[in-house]
């Protein structure tokens, strides 16, 4: 994929998927979302090798999704938080959970659960604007002059 070409072009969906990465970066992202700070915690979460859980947090962090701070000085250990960037995401990954159980749910599924009440969270996508369901609205691509 030229890189280049598609983080500077016009659309946002292209764009977006080069800050956000691989299938690796959204699950560490999932989990951060779910309270994962540390490096082990997503090791053993993801059953991902360190080498490569180290290139997609550095990378995450790069993109301005996640920062790493310090919580250890001796041996140095630091912990990896949602920016206000890496919080916005969420929705969209429990969105794509949710496309996932529809079209991809053979066998048992997890879900999202409110915190508070225990009920299932079932995301849609709704314009700001209208309310309306944004698979409901037609669409079409503008491309600025």
């Amino acid at each position: 994929m030229d890189t280049e070409k598609y983080s500077a072009g016009p659309c946002p969906i292209a764009r977006a998927l080069i800050r956000m990465g691989d299938a690796w970066s959204m699950l560490i992202l999932r989990d951060a979302g779910y309270g994962a700070t540390r490096f082990d915690q997503f090791r053993t979460s993801l059953g991902i090798a360190p080498n490569i859980l180290t290139r997609r947090l550095t990378a995450l962090v790069e993109h301005g999704l996640m920062e790493k701070r310090r919580y250890c000085q001796q041996p140095p250990r630091d912990e990896y938080l949602l920016t206000p960037s890496g919080r916005d995401l969420l929705p969209v990954l429990l969105a794509l959970g949710a496309w996932g159980r529809r079209h991809c749910g053979a066998g048992p599924t997890s879900h999202a659960v409110d915190a508070e009440t225990g009920a299932p969270i079932e995301p849609v996508v709704v314009d700001r604007t209208t309310g309306r369901l944004v698979q409901d609205i037609p669409q079409r691509i503008v491309i600025p002059a």
